[in-house]
């Protein structure tokens, strides 16, 4: 008794037809997965932030404690 031959013929077509809808759909899930668990969650995070950020008196504090060469304190 001997050994069957591998089915050569068309065995890419069959091994594509098998993986690429578990591709696509392990795909669509880490989509999903990112945007959801990490771009939402930053995007919530930065509009907390800006929420309550006064730009003005941040710049007004730098000036003050001497950060920026073309702006001197207020007390000079």
């Amino acid at each position: 008794m001997s050994l069957q031959k591998p089915l050569m013929r068309g065995l890419l077509a069959k091994r594509l037809r098998f993986h690429v809808p578990i591709a696509f759909a392990l795909s669509l899930l880490a989509a999903v997965g990112w945007k959801y668990g990490v771009t939402e969650p930053r995007k919530q995070a930065y509009a907390d932030f800006y929420k309550y950020y006064d730009a003005t008196k941040e710049f007004t504090s730098m000036r003050e404690a001497g950060v920026f060469e073309s702006v001197r304190p207020t007390g000079e």
